[in-house]
């Protein structure tokens, strides 16, 4: 049986797009054993697909220094569902922000606190100008929290 890691991307633009997708294709290109990637969007995120999904990364941007409303959505519908529920569950986080990402970073945090969430990796914060190695960085924590997975860490 197949575990699921469920990246849980809001892709606005094409930059964001692309973290997704170049994630999304280094896992599927890498032995993951039985582990998957799935994609979803915070609007089509319910909370079933928290409770199925072996770990969680969520990827959102920095919105007038906040996280997005579509990742803020997310948990205002979902977070009651999930909370007393999903304790441990392994989650990591990366941020593409403008400016420096410090308040969507404090927001995030705080919610997987209260959800008694386990954070196995520093927030990634892409900060600033568009970087093509923003791509490579965000693969590389989906890739790590897959294999991770697959090897029984989370």
């Amino acid at each position: 049986m197949s575990k699921t890691v469920l990246l849980i991307a809001h892709t606005p633009s094409p930059n964001t797009l692309a973290l997704a997708t170049s994630a999304m294709q280094a896992v599927a290109g890498a032995d993951t054993g039985d582990v998957v990637m799935r994609c979803l969007s915070p609007f089509d995120v319910q909370p079933d697909d928290i409770f199925g999904a072996a770990a969680i990364i969520i990827g959102t941007t920095e919105n007038i220094g906040y996280m997005a409303g579509a990742t803020k959505d997310m948990f205002d519908r979902c977070y009651n569902s999930w909370l007393d529920s999903t304790a441990a569950k392994p989650v990591a986080i990366y941020i593409r922000a403008g400016l420096d990402g410090t308040a969507t970073k404090t927001a995030l945090l705080s919610i997987c606190n209260g959800l008694k969430w386990r954070l196995i990796a520093d927030p990634l914060v892409l900060k600033g100008d568009w970087h093509e190695q923003f791509c490579e960085h965000v693969s590389t924590l989906c890739l790590g929290v897959t294999i991770g997975v697959d090897s029984g860490i989370y």
